[in-house]
């Protein structure tokens, strides 16, 4: 398998995602309900009742996805040496962070469908957790860790 060259691939690749994420956010913040059965549990409930604290948590998610995409961006730009450190440590920090939540949710899920552990999710959000969203958050940080090792390697040479 050829190995992917392009040094800002995983950059833009991680821009997208955060884009498209945070889009989702701000549609189901603004009242969209498609795709939200498929989160379960009490993140349903909340966005049926429209709760508006859970609401702002929603618009809140998608800002902080759109920070993540500019922090993608950031690595793109020549800084100065501890200024580009930082960016590359906080891409980094983001993308551990980003592939451990979808790891450690996958797992809980998994432990769930098996009867180990006892979950409020319905079977079809169980399944879309499973095979989507948590692989999601997984790929996302992913990207995040390559472009950081990308920018670290053009950095630190």
């Amino acid at each position: 398998m050829k190995v992917i060259q392009n040094k800002t691939f995983y950059i833009y690749s991680g821009f997208i995602w955060c884009l498209l994420f945070a889009l989702m956010s701000f549609y189901w913040a603004s009242g969209g309900m498609i795709g939200v059965k498929s989160l379960g549990g009490l993140i349903y409930q909340k966005a049926v009742e429209r709760d508006p604290s859970f609401i702002t948590i929603v618009w809140l998610t998608g800002v902080a996805k759109v920070c993540g995409g500019i922090l993608l961006l950031l690595n793109l730009r020549e800084w100065s040496k501890i200024t580009k450190r930082i960016v590359v440590l906080l891409t980094l920090i983001s993308g551990v962070f980003l592939f451990f939540y979808g790891f450690a949710n996958m797992l809980t899920l998994a432990l769930s469908s098996i009867g180990l552990l006892s979950l409020q999710i319905d079977s079809l959000a169980l399944k879309w957790r499973l095979i989507f969203w948590e692989p999601f958050f997984m790929i996302g940080g992913v990207l995040f860790i390559l472009s950081a090792l990308r920018s670290k390697k053009r950095t630190f040479k």
